[in-house]
């Protein structure tokens, strides 16, 4: 009887992110050696490549994608901008037909603590964003670990989405709590039967 053949999964397929990381890598490899002719024909190959397969993608964009697509968020282009590596590819490509705000939307959507943002400036690339899970970092617990942990969610989510962003900041919440009452028992006059009056004052 013969054994049952192994079910082999597929290999996980790099993102933008991992896969740039990698190309830097073997670069920085050759970069090593000291031979700038090998160096400079492996920048080129990397050049064609990229070429290459954008000039491809904005075909297919061009195919897939049209005006009432865009602006219904229907047909069969919208539905690959859900994918990741897909849009980190288009985004990469500048092929993205949607504009900043809405990949940044996208992107913290697909994060599991929520953020609000604060504010994107295109010169600097600083994205500003504030944790709407309640005070403090760190969904609300004041936890700096959980913060730091929300925050590379955040930048791997954008990496994908929105190349465009250089940096994250994670500012603080500030929230105003009302002060507390006091109760101030006044004394009745001398000669004046009954309790005393209580007043609600509020703390300074």
């Amino acid at each position: 009887m013969s054994a049952a053949a192994k079910v082999v999964a597929p290999p996980r397929a790099l993102d933008a992110v991992e896969a740039g990381q990698r190309v830097e890598d073997l670069l920085d490899r050759l970069s090593t050696t000291g031979d700038r002719e090998v160096c400079a024909a492996a920048e080129e190959l990397v050049r064609v490549l990229m070429d290459f397969y954008g000039a491809g993608l904005a075909r297919i964009v061009g195919r897939l994608g049209t005006t009432a697509d865009r602006g219904t968020g229907d047909g069969p282009l919208a539905a690959l901008l859900d994918d990741e590596l897909v849009s980190s590819l288009l985004a990469l490509h500048d092929l993205h037909p949607e504009d900043t705000g809405t990949r940044i939307t996208r992107a913290l959507d697909s994060v599991r603590d929520p953020v609000e943002v604060v504010g994107f400036d295109e010169e600097t690339g600083i994205l500003r964003l504030r944790s709407s899970a309640g005070a403090g970092d760190g969904g609300g617990c004041g936890c700096p670990s959980t913060g730091a942990a929300t925050q590379r969610s955040v930048e791997d989510a954008l990496a994908c989405f929105v190349p465009e962003v250089e940096q994250v900041v994670m500012e603080s919440v500030t929230i105003d709590r009302e002060p507390p009452l006091l109760q101030i028992s006044t004394r009745p006059p001398a000669g004046t039967a009954g309790a005393g009056a209580t007043v609600a004052a509020t703390a300074p």
